[in-house]
């Protein structure tokens, strides 16, 4: 389970808990996947009926400027939230169907950026997407001809 709850918890009178938000909030935790902002309001409306889709959006909004959420973009498809600031990650998706995976980098990548590469630029963050398609949306691999000589009858 992600720590965003947690993490707000511990921002103080930063950030107010609302019931609303916290909706908002425990719908984005548990099983991490990363939804739409019209999946967390669905969600968020099964637990609390009249929670408003503007509450949501305003909410997940907030969380991104906090930089406890982060708004992941694929491709012609509606952004998703992703709860798993806290830790340092790149994303894998599916070009078919918009599919969302976290893959976690060996080594800093920041450090893997020469200086001459970076322009003067002091950078605070990196973000990478891998595109490609999942294993649903993959044509099925083609079985291999025989290996051999033909044999003739």
């Amino acid at each position: 389970m992600n720590d965003l709850l947690e993490r707000l918890r511990s921002r103080g009178r930063g950030w107010r808990m609302t019931s609303q938000r916290r909706v908002v909030v425990e719908t984005l935790m548990g099983e991490h996947v990363h939804l739409t902002a019209d999946e967390v309001h669905a969600r968020a409306a099964r637990r609390l009926p009249e929670i408003s889709r503007a509450t949501v959006y305003s909410t997940l909004g907030e969380l991104v400027l906090l930089g406890e959420v982060l708004e992941v973009s694929a491709q012609g498809r509606a952004k998703r939230y992703d709860p798993n600031a806290g830790h340092a990650h790149h994303h894998l998706v599916c070009s078919g169907c918009g599919l969302i995976r976290d893959v976690y980098p060996v080594g800093d990548p920041v450090a893997g950026l020469p200086d001459e590469q970076r322009f003067g630029f002091s950078v605070s963050a990196v973000e990478i997407v891998y595109r490609g398609l999942c294993p649903t949306c993959a044509p099925a691999p083609r079985p291999a001809p025989p290996s051999g000589p033909p044999t003739h009858r």
